[in-house]
């Protein structure tokens, strides 16, 4: 099976694209790569000056149709979705490829793809609330397929004495921290307590009296370091993202969720409605529902370490037996296949 995976790949670190493209070789596909955001024009000209804009999205997709031409894929499969053209799906179709769509963020700029969508033959959501907006219009094939670990990446590792006092926590937080996450601050700002260590890019912005300031560890943290981190800590901590205006529902379950469980950790989150459709609540990993209830756990599973590490260990049990991407593309092979 030939494919022609369009995404995009982060020149610092391994992202969804390379985890994705290995799961396809391993289940015997030849795979080529199309870097779906392959401006010429910087992205902030792009979006101030549309003729521009508009220039360069239309010669992006005429790199992808010759790329397509060239190798003749049985299986197109865009991930993202935002800078594809209905007119290229047609083309596409028109050569006998079948087009597949994964949508991978939450629905915040959605325009794009809800315009694509239904020129797929396929289409995969990461995250049940993209798929309720999807269902409302004219989708030949569409189905919730979230996303997935790495079992070869995601794994309990061995560490040095020096990485254990690094990167050991009592509670850990690898993420963004940006002016979006304005509730993950406050999350995290209750937390302030505990040993506490946070990663990530975007904490910078903090303002100067922010009590989470003296907890900030580390920039942008790539898979070799922020795999040590959730094997050092004694619990990992996720908080979702969500729309600071409230306009925009985000149900989907973050990709940290199936790689902090891969790697064998004791994961706390928010009851995201996708994570609790997954994973069993004070099985695989531990909700909370309010910031009261979430230092309760904390201190509750500090005091009794063996029964987090049952739940760790099933946990990661359940995330590499169904939710690694490897089950992922298989499955997206098997629904084109029986068509």
């Amino acid at each position: 099976m030939k494919i022609l995976l369009s995404a995009n790949k982060n020149p610092h670190f391994l992202t969804f694209a390379e985890y994705i493209e290995k799961a396809f070789r391993e289940n015997g596909c030849n795979v080529v790569f199309f870097e779906n955001r392959d401006f010429i024009i910087p992205g902030r000209v792009n979006d101030t000056i549309s003729f521009i804009k508009g220039w360069d999205l239309k010669r992006l997709n005429k790199k992808l149709i010759s790329q397509a031409m060239s190798f003749m894929p049985d299986i197109y499969l865009e991930a993202g979705g935002w800078n594809i053209l209905p007119d290229t799906l047609a083309r596409l179709n028109k050569l006998g490829i079948k087009t597949v769509l994964w949508t991978v963020d939450p629905p915040r700029i959605f325009e794009p793809i809800i315009k694509s969508a239904p020129f797929y033959d396929y289409v995969f959501t990461q995250g049940s609330e993209a798929y309720e907006i999807l269902e409302t219009f004219d989708i030949k094939n569409l189905y919730w397929l979230p996303f997935a670990c790495d079992a070869d990446i995601h794994r309990p590792v061995e560490l040095t004495a020096a990485e254990k006092k690094k990167y050991g926590y009592d509670v850990c937080f690898v993420g963004s921290g940006g002016d979006l996450y304005a509730q993950r601050r406050e999350v995290l700002a209750s937390l302030t307590d505990f040993d506490l260590g946070i990663w990530g890019p975007g904490w910078e912005s903090l303002p100067p009296k922010s009590p989470l300031r003296k907890f900030i560890r580390g920039g942008q943290a790539g898979p070799q370091e922020w795999v040590k981190i959730f094997n050092a800590s004694k619990i990992v901590f996720h908080s979702h993202y969500h729309d600071p205006s409230g306009k925009v529902s985000c149900y989907q379950a973050s990709p940290r969720v199936y790689e902090a469980l891969a790697c064998g950790a004791f994961f706390v989150c928010d009851n995201q409605r996708d994570v609790l459709r997954l994973f069993k609540n004070r099985e695989h990993l531990v909700a909370f529902k309010n910031l009261q209830e979430l230092k309760e756990i904390i201190e509750y599973y500090l005091k009794h370490p063996d029964e987090a590490k049952t739940i760790a260990e099933k946990g990661r049990k359940e995330a590499v037996e169904k939710h690694t991407f490897s089950h992922r593309t298989k499955e997206i092979l098997s629904r084109v296949l029986q068509g």
